[in-house]
């Protein structure tokens, strides 16, 4: 049984019991199925509205007999085949549409439309009556009925989108998850129980056991995106059973499930796990109650190739357990030309790692009455010159000197490698000289580029890559022949990735080839692969340039205030003592200087001025004189006894 991967991931699916089909569903909406037998492409059906409405999930439908499918003539190596296989496969769709193709016609069934407002999410098959389940982002659950293609009950699922259903063994309940699980009676429509317990999107659902509920042992799994654990929960008959009891460590989020059931308390369930990175994973474990711990897988298989001398890893796109219990169906490789192998296992190893030539064991095998590629009758004695090849020869300008000199020596050679890089060097300083020199045209230099790109000769190539010329790269690319044009590409990608300066020339270069080729870049299959490096690299170098320019901003802020600190430093340190210091005698310097700055008055002012302050200057002496005659007589007084006291004889003694 596989589950659904996710809308992420493409889908595909093992048929039932014998898995001898595998489909597979490309991102162009084409379905592919492959004969696991014979390793090769069995059929092929491209829907009318591949598109616009890509294919979103793939499910096979129960075994049955061929004799029901109406008979068609068919081959003779078809008139062996068994009465009972894997006849019709349904296919969900981005338009809401669900397409039956049935392998037996090589053509659809029929086709569900009505039922759906949105993309179809999941697909699952009643096993007994021929009834289908659709569930959808419109949060809806479709019943189909495949007799009539008409729906036969519509009933509202969840708040979100439904992405994946699962029903019983019995046929009598149904799964169904978006944020929550929940368990349907398909009887009355009605839930059953409601589990809770994964915070994204749950995107697998696979009932692990087949007993009925009321006996407490039934079990399922639930697998949600970007997580790392497989659930496990069981339905017990009280109801208490909001938690998982086991849970499976994984490396990945599950991309493909594939288990063999088990009917008793004695029989253990094998589970084989496809991850998101490639890597498989075996568990093996009887379901008879509650675990704590996670349970880590018994066995990892990976499948690599060698290059070189590394190895290189090769991802798993689906696996199924083999009947017997002791093969693995595997296919791995590129969805387009997947390898199918069947191989043994052994679980006493915890890590296989299987070393596997692809590219010696990839082979398409399609018949060649079914290819409808015309290869165009061409006449064997024509031969078509384009401008651009090797071996058309363009013609070059000459000056009128050097054609008189060509015209005196009759040399039909043609000019070398060597010399057209001199005149390619000589065509740059020939206009300043004016004299003695000759450019190459545009249709030589397309030839010269072809031959850089067929030899791979650097020196050529960066001759030729420096130019700056606009309108002589543009005349250059659209002299190209179509076959230069990815090696020129690819040329162009590798240079790109060196230093950034080269980038500023070797832009113009994919900006004229992008915009003069492009109703043959338009053409090609392998277009994404081809120019999404490119776009990967030019995205990447964008965003890097805006987190440069913010560092540099940051950088540059913080650089200013630390310029600014240091010199706040420089002025905070400046000392405050003075380191001369002048004092002046007295006051009456002061005071003459005082006059000094004064205006000059008239020179007669100055001579009264001058003889007023000698008068004053002999009072002020005479004055002093006279105060120090008093003094020494006081002291003499004193000395012979007298007393100050007595005004009398100080008047007598006057």
């Amino acid at each position: 049984m596989a589950a659904d991967g996710g809308r992420a991931v493409l889908p595909c699916s093992f048929s039932a019991k014998s898995q001898q089909f595998l489909a597979l569903c490309a991102q162009d909406g084409r379905l592919r199925i492959w004969n696991t037998d014979s390793k090769t492409l069995q059929q092929e059906y491209v829907p009318s509205a591949h598109l616009s409405a890509a294919c979103t999930c793939v499910t096979w439908g129960p075994c049955r007999a061929v004799q029901e499918v109406p008979q068609r003539k068919r081959r003779k190596c078809e008139a062996g085949s068994a009465p009972e296989r894997s006849d019709l496969l349904a296919l969900g769709t981005a338009a809401g549409s669900v397409l039956i193709y049935s392998t037996v016609k090589g053509d659809l069934h029929c086709t569900l439309e009505g039922g759906h407002s949105g993309p179809v999410n999941s697909v699952q098959w009643h096993p007994e009556d021929s009834v289908l389940y659709s569930g959808s982002d419109d949060t809806h659950i479709a019943e189909w009925d495949l007799q009539t293609g008409k729906v036969r009950c519509k009933w509202k699922a969840d708040r979100s989108a439904v992405s994946s259903l699962c029903i019983s063994p019995d046929g009598k309940l149904l799964l169904s998850a978006g944020m929550t699980i929940k368990m349907w009676n398909l009887e009355t429509k009605e839930v059953y129980r409601k589990f809770t317990g994964h915070s994204t999107m749950v995107t697998t659902l696979c009932f692990a056991t087949t007993r009925p509920p009321d006996s407490n042992g039934m079990y399922f799994l639930s697998g949600a995106a970007h997580d790392r654990l497989l659930s496990v929960w069981q339905v017990r008959s009280d109801g208490k059973d909001k938690n998982s009891v086991v849970s499976f460590t994984l490396t990945d989020e599950p991309q493909h499930i594939d288990l063999q059931t088990s009917n008793s308390k004695d029989e253990a369930v094998r589970l084989a796990v496809v991850c998101k990175d490639g890597q498989l994973h075996l568990f093996e474990h009887f379901l008879n109650g509650p675990c704590k711990k996670p349970l880590s897988p018994v066995c990892s298989l990976q499948v690599s190739t060698v290059k070189g001398d590394s190895p290189v890893p090769v991802p798993l796109l689906a696996a199924a357990l083999c009947a017997d219990r002791q093969n693995l169906m595997l296919a791995y490789g590129h969805h387009l030309q997947p390898v199918m192998e069947k191989t043994p296992f052994n679980t006493s190893e915890r890590h296989v790692c299987l070393i596997r030539d692809v590219h010696g064991t990839l082979s398409l095998s399609v018949d060649t009455a079914v290819s409808k590629v015309k290869t165009p009758v061409v006449n064997k004695q024509s031969k078509v010159l384009v401008p651009g090849l090797p071996g058309h020869k363009a013609p070059i300008k000459l000056t009128p000197n050097e054609a008189e000199k060509r015209k005196k020596t009759d040399s039909t050679t043609e000019i070398s490698i060597e010399e057209r890089l001199e005149q390619i060097e000589l065509s740059v300083e020939g206009r300043a000289a004016g004299k003695g020199s000759s450019s190459l045209q545009t249709d030589s230099f397309a030839v010269l580029l072809v031959q850089g790109l067929e030899s791979n000769d650097e020196r050529i190539l960066t001759k030729i890559f420096q130019t700056k010329k606009e309108m002589l790269i543009k005349n250059t690319v659209a002299r190209l022949p179509p076959p230069a044009v990815l090696p020129l590409l690819e040329e162009l990608s590798r240079r790109l990735q060196g230093h950034p300066f080269a980038a500023l020339l070797i832009v113009q270069w994919f900006k004229a080839v992008l915009t003069q080729h492009t109703s043959y870049l338009s053409s090609l299959p392998d277009l994404v692969s081809q120019l999404g490096s490119i776009y990967h690299m030019i995205e990447s170098r964008v965003k890097l340039y805006q987190q440069l320019t913010r560092l540099h901003g940051k950088l540059y802020l913080l650089m200013t205030q630390v310029a600014t600190n240091n010199s706040a430093v420089k002025v905070g340190n400046i000392s405050h003592k003075a380191h001369l210091v002048y004092e002046e005698e007295s006051s009456d310097e002061e005071e003459g200087s005082g006059d000094e700055g004064r205006p000059e008055d008239d020179s007669d002012n100055w001579e009264e001025d001058e003889a007023a302050m000698e008068v004053t200057e002999d009072k002020k002496n005479h004055k002093d004189e006279e105060d120090d005659e008093e003094e020494d007589m006081n002291d003499e007084s004193k000395a012979n006894g007298d007393s100050d006291l007595d005004p009398e004889n100080e008047s007598e003694e006057e």
